[in-house]
């Protein structure tokens, strides 16, 4: 990853279809994912890694087996290894995940909604790339 400013709005706004992970930037050996979610994805896990989501927009419930954990705006929630979740949101949520670089988004459950982990084509920047100095 280079060292340019990346915008998460700009990111974002970028991304046309739900449940699909791009790659903001990468730091050591995690990626920092942007993704747009609606509906109700599929029950998986993660055998060997965390997974982190941070909410920007909107309310997601992520089902676990023994409970709903609903996060809103600027909330964060760690799914532990090993743990069956169910993302799901009933109207559009804009969110950050924090995975291990190679993590598949369906975990071991596989299948449609698996999602090879995409790339932004150009700089995703815009009004935040500007570097001290220039207009």
């Amino acid at each position: 990853m280079s060292d340019d400013v990346r915008n998460v709005q700009d990111a974002l706004s970028q991304i046309a279809g739900y449940w699909q992970p791009h790659r903001l930037t990468s730091i050591n050996d995690y990626d920092v994912k942007v993704v747009k979610l609606q509906g109700k994805f599929v029950w998986h896990m993660h055998p060997d890694t965390d997974e982190l989501f941070m909410v920007l927009r909107g309310e997601l419930t992520i089902q676990l087996r023994d409970r709903d954990v609903v996060l809103g705006p600027n909330d964060v929630f760690v799914v532990p290894k090993g743990v069956e979740h169910c993302p799901m949101a009933d109207d559009e949520v804009h969110a950050l995940l924090f995975e291990p670089q190679g993590t598949v988004n369906t975990g071991d459950a596989g299948g449609e909604r698996t999602s090879v982990l995409r790339e932004f084509s150009q700089q995703t920047a815009g009004a935040g790339s500007r570097r001290r100095g220039e207009n």
